[in-house]
C-alpha cells in the first residue's frame, strides 16, 4: 500500500499529521475563534482529543474513507491548519471538503492555496466526480475561499446544523470535474510526492 503523498504547492507544505502536531492542534484549532466557526471542533478542544483524531487518518487512508493534510508552512517553520477531503463515497464519486486555518494566519490566502491543491488531488488522483463544502452562513469568509477555489453556492440550509446549543443556517458549495477543469488553468499543486 502507497502511504498518503505530500503535496507541495507555491508556498505550503501539505503532509500528513504526526502524533507530534498534537499539542500544536489543540492549541490553534481549539482557540475559540477557529473552533466557533467549524462544526466539528470543539471549545475547550479536550486533552487527547487531537492525538485520537490524528490516529484516525492513517487508517481513514487506507480504508479510502477520507485524505487529511496538515498545512503547513515552511517559511513560517509551523502548523498553520488542515484540509482534507472526508466522507469519500466512491459509490457516488463525491467527498466534503473540510478545513480550518489558525487564527494567526487568516487573512494570507493560505486557506485558498491548501484548498485549490487538496480539490485537484481529488479529481487527478482520486478519480471524484463532485468535491463540495459546507460553511456557517455567519462566517462568509469560508464562503470567499470556496468561491475562489471555483465552488459554485448551491444552497443555504435554514437551521441544518447545531453549535454549542444553537441552531445554524449552513451554505453548500460544490464543484464538478469537468468545471474544475475548464476554469484550472495554473496548476494547483507543484509537486505530489509518494511514499
Amino acid at each position: 500500500m502507497i502511504g498518503q503523498p505530500t503535496l507541495v504547492t507555491d508556498r505550503l507544505l501539505l503532509r500528513p499529521f504526526t502524533l507530534a502536531d498534537a499539542p500544536e492542534v489543540q492549541r490553534l484549532a481549539g482557540d475559540y475563534e477557529v473552533a466557533s466557526r467549524t462544526l466539528n471542533i470543539p471549545y475547550p478542544y479536550p486533552n487527547g482529543a487531537a492525538e485520537d483524531w490524528i490516529a484516525t487518518h492513517r487508517p481513514g487512508f487506507e480504508k479510502g474513507m477520507h485524505v487529511v493534510y496538515a498545512v503547513t508552512c515552511p517559511e513560517k517553520q509551523g502548523l498553520v491548519g488542515a484540509v482534507g477531503l472526508v466522507e469519500v463515497h466512491r459509490r457516488h464519486e463525491r467527498a466534503e471538503l473540510g478545513y480550518w486555518i489558525a487564527k494567526h494566519c487568516w487573512g494570507r490566502g493560505y486557506a485558498t492555496e491548501a484548498v485549490r491543491a487538496v480539490i485537484e488531488y481529488g479529481f487527478s488522483v482520486l478519480g471524484l466526480h463532485r468535491i463540495y463544502a459546507t460553511h456557517f452562513s455567519r462566517n462568509p469568509a469560508s464562503g470567499r475561499v470556496m468561491e475562489k477555489c471555483g465552488m459554485v453556492h448551491e444552497a443555504q440550509l435554514r437551521e441544518h446544523d447545531r453549535k454549542w446549543g444553537v441552531y445554524e443556517d449552513v451554505d453548500v458549495w460544490g464543484v464538478l470535474h469537468d468545471e474544475w477543469r475548464e476554469q484550472c488553468t495554473v496548476p494547483a499543486i507543484r509537486e505530489c510526492r509518494m511514499h
